[in-house]
């Protein structure tokens, strides 16, 4: 698109924040706290791992055990959710961090798939945290702990869903105007094939 242009990031101070999410998730969630939790299978019988560090297992132990039983408790659809996130929200995070850096525009798909997913996954943990029976006995500061996981991918889905080329400015960048090029396109080919009719 030579008409297009990518905004720079210092222009795009919600990007930057979105950049920092990633980096947080990708280094202290998925492949820390999500990994303790695939290696260790049952907290009250382990032996420390090789990864995640000593002092984040029993961050996640104490966490768990203080606040929110079912992270201890583990169950097989709470696991699978572990899965999800070390199998396919890990890379996205990497390459997320490039794309938005960068301002790629080809991760908006990408996008709007993992705040899908992601905000699927906390409505489930969030019910079962209320109703579950691993409810949790101090909602408000799960809630708080969640929140993240919430608002994140909301405002995602908003950057993404309002623009076909999130990164770019111009007169290609904006959906409207391909709709109104269209719609010029076309009366232009109607009324050249009017004139030569009349000819």
């Amino acid at each position: 698109m030579p008409n297009d242009s990518t905004i720079p990031l210092k222009k795009r101070p919600l990007d930057i924040a979105f950049i920092f999410f990633f980096v947080v998730n990708l280094i202290f969630v998925t492949y820390m706290i999500d990994v303790e939790q695939l290696v260790i299978s049952d907290p009250g019988n382990f032996d420390y791992p090789l990864w995640p560090p000593n002092w984040m297992v029993d961050l996640v132990h104490w966490y768990g055990k203080t606040f929110d039983p079912v992270l201890i408790a583990r169950p097989a659809w709470w696991r699978a959710t572990i899965w999800i996130d070390s199998l396919f929200f890990g890379p996205f995070y990497a390459i997320a961090i490039y794309a938005f850096w960068k301002g790629k525009n080809w991760i908006r798909f990408g996008s709007i798939m993992w705040a899908s997913v992601m905000l699927t996954n906390v409505t489930i943990i969030l019910f079962e945290e209320v109703k579950g029976i691993y409810a949790s006995p101090d909602l408000g500061r799960v809630f708080l702990a969640n929140a993240a996981w919430v608002i994140f991918p909301v405002l995602l889905l908003y950057r993404m869903w309002k623009s076909t080329t999130p990164f770019t400015s111009g007169k290609n960048s904006n959906p409207d105007n391909y709709r109104t090029n269209a719609k010029f396109q076309g009366s232009s080919v109607n009324k050249n094939s009017n004139e030569m009719q009349s000819k």
